[in-house]
């Protein structure tokens, strides 16, 4: 998550869509600023989807279903267009799996058929 939120925010026109499951928005080499940056730039032409569960890590680093809700509503904020999904799943792919294919139309909802 935190990987493709950042390509797409050094390059938006390049990465306009980014899909988080379970993303690392904590205090690992960074992600953690991406609250308040969103906040505070210029809103930037992408699209995201965050994925997030109840039973996701609480550790050292810092809480990852709070991070991702400070995401979510750092995003409505600055009013991207974005959606989130909040699951009672852990650190793992069942949960954002199982969305993956709503998820996939959803961020190519525009694109011609």
């Amino acid at each position: 998550g935190i990987c493709a939120f950042t390509v797409a925010w050094e390059r938006p026109t390049a990465f306009s869509k980014v899909l988080s499951h379970v993303g690392s928005f904590t205090n690992i080499r960074g992600g953690h600023v991406y609250h308040a940056l969103i906040r505070k730039t210029e809103r930037k032409p992408f699209r995201i989807f965050l994925q997030d569960g109840s039973g996701d890590l609480d550790n050292s680093h810092g809480n990852w279903p709070l991070a991702n809700q400070e995401m979510a509503a750092a995003l409505k904020y600055a009013k991207y267009d974005y959606q989130f999904v909040f699951g009672d799943g852990g650190h793992n792919g069942k949960h954002g799996g199982v969305l993956m294919p709503d998820a996939l139309r959803w961020l190519w909802r525009d694109a011609a058929r």
